[in-house]
């Protein structure tokens, strides 16, 4: 059994970096901003895993809800899952895979971004992932608990999501993430996860999860989770399911665009002067 480090749940529900919203023209097209100030709390639900027809794919995208799928790149129905999610109306994001401080390489896939490659073969396969991915908006890391915490790569990585126009979200799989701080020196977006479901693959940890996210909606008017497809994949979907109803009655179901800062008029316009 494969398990996932779990995360200690944090406040803040995102990072603007730098104070610039996003790094060209061109990413600021891709996303519709909306002013959530009076919706009601919201909570985004991320599945991971997404590219390999693996267990709970067709139940996850059957969920009454809006979700952000992470597809992963260079694998058998990356195209095919990326395009039915979309087809869906779910925000699509890059679920890259990054190298971990324990694990398994056979866990990373294709392109793995790992410590010992070069800046310029970070860069190309960095590149490469997002153009394997049709309709990505957005990245998040597939383990990757090494590869968060190393400045030189993370620089890379989110150079080429600010030249891209994609955000990109912390998956926080080590307490010594620097995407935070890389971001802000860059001027990137990022989010990142709250809660992660299904760290621990059975229902009852799942179920145990869901009752973490709602006491974490009581205390703050955001959070993100992060599911995933595959081991856990249908006991995280029937779960999820079965908790929709309530979770609703405490919260608002969006996909992460929703949760993406709204540009301050007033700061852009002095920028243009």
């Amino acid at each position: 059994m494969k398990f996932r480090h779990r995360i200690s749940l944090s406040a803040a529900a995102l990072a603007l970096a730098g104070g610039t919203l996003l790094g060209s023209a061109t990413a600021q097209a891709r996303f519709s901003f909306t002013d959530n100030s009076a919706q009601p709390r919201q909570i985004a639900v991320v599945i991971d895993d997404f590219g390999n027809g693996m267990k709970g794919t067709e139940q996850m995208l059957e969920l009454p809800i809006k979700l952000t799928v992470a597809v992963m790149p260079f694998l058998p129905t990356t195209k095919k899952d990326a395009m039915e999610a979309h087809r869906r109306g779910h925000d699509v994001i890059v679920h890259l895979p990054m190298e971990p401080i324990r694990g398994r390489k056979s866990w990373l896939g294709p392109g793995a971004i790992t410590t010992d490659l070069s800046d310029q073969e970070i860069r190309k396969r960095v590149e490469a992932a997002i153009a394997d991915v049709p309709h990505a908006i957005g990245m998040n890391n597939h383990m990757g608990s090494k590869a968060t915490a190393d400045a030189r790569v993370m620089t890379i990585v989110l150079q080429v999501c600010k030249e891209k126009g994609l955000f990109f979200l912390d998956s926080r799989t080590s307490f010594k993430t620097v995407v935070p701080k890389v971001a802000r020196e860059i001027g990137v977006v990022t989010l990142h996860n709250d809660v992660f479901l299904d760290d621990v693959y059975t229902k009852h940890h799942v179920l145990k999860q869901i009752g973490v996210v709602k006491k974490f909606l009581g205390k703050n008017e955001r959070c993100i989770v992060i599911g995933h497809v595959g081991a856990p994949g249908l006991h995280t979907s029937e779960a999820l399911r079965g908790a929709i109803p309530e979770l609703k009655s405490q919260a608002a179901f969006v996909p992460l665009t929703r949760m993406l800062p709204v540009p301050d008029p007033l700061a852009q316009g002095e920028k243009a002067r």
